[in-house]
Formats: structure tokens, C-alpha cells, sequence
């Protein structure tokens, strides 16, 4: 739940020194003392590697190790289905929304195309987790 409120946290001014809000936030919670699993889980959030890549940061983010996990795909999946204002996406819409955000070439579009695939995978797991717990 922590890393699902703070996921977003690097985008904050002060804290965004690489201006690559992943890294920044679990810089701070770092520094914070916060637990190693929660900066962790916010500087992978919603496959950060392929952004990490684009800004050539992934030794930055290699700092923490990528959990691969049903926590992992339930931080995704909450990223990926609400908007900056808090708003109700589905998958494919949220999708949209990023990219009308930031022009074709920007490195946001670039890594969130390439990034898809693994998102949609977070998503569906997540949600065969969901059906299994929550019958319709």
C-alpha cells in the first residue's frame, strides 16, 4: 500500500535531482530510512527499466534489485488503471492518456511503447489474482 501512495513521489521538485522520478523517489525514501523493499518496489514501478534505459540511467536504478512479484504487478496494474488526477482508466485508455501527454519522440513515449507488452502482463495477472478472490 506504502509504495502505491509514495510510488509517484520523485516527480516532487525538490527531490528530482536525475529528473527521472523513479530513481528520485527512491533516493529520498532511501535517505528517509524508509525499508529497503518499498524504494525498491518505487524505483521499478510500472517497468521503469525501459525508461532507465532511454535516459541511459539503468546503473542508477540497478541501485535496488527489480522484485518480481504479485506486488509488483499489483503497483502496475494500480498505475496503470488511475490517472494524474486520480481518475478510473482502463488498461488501454491509461495508455492513451500517457501518450497525448508527451509528444511521439519523447523518451515517455518511447519507453511506455516498448513497455507495453510487460505492463498489459502486470495488468492480466493481476486481475486473474482479483478473479480468483472477488467472483462476479
Amino acid at each position: 500500500m506504502a509504495a502505491a501512495w509514495l510510488h509517484d513521489i520523485g516527480y516532487a521538485p525538490p527531490i528530482g535531482h536525475l529528473r527521472f522520478h523513479p530513481v528520485d523517489g527512491a533516493r529520498f525514501l532511501e535517505a528517509q530510512d524508509a525499508p529497503g523493499r518499498l524504494c525498491a518496489l518505487v524505483a521499478h514501478h510500472s517497468c521503469a527499466r525501459y525508461e532507465a534505459e532511454e535516459r541511459g540511467l539503468t546503473a542508477e536504478l540497478s541501485a535496488w534489485e527489480l522484485e518480481v512479484s504479485p506486488v509488483m504487478d499489483a503497483l502496475c496494474t494500480a498505475d496503470m488503471t488511475t490517472g494524474p488526477q486520480g481518475q478510473r482508466f482502463s488498461f488501454p485508455d491509461r495508455i492513451a492518456e500517457i501518450l497525448s501527454r508527451y509528444g511521439e519522440g519523447s523518451i515517455v513515449h518511447r519507453s511506455i511503447s516498448r513497455a507495453r507488452p510487460d505492463l498489459q502482463a502486470s495488468v492480466d495477472r493481476t486481475s486473474s489474482r482479483l478473479a480468483l478472490v472477488q467472483p462476479r
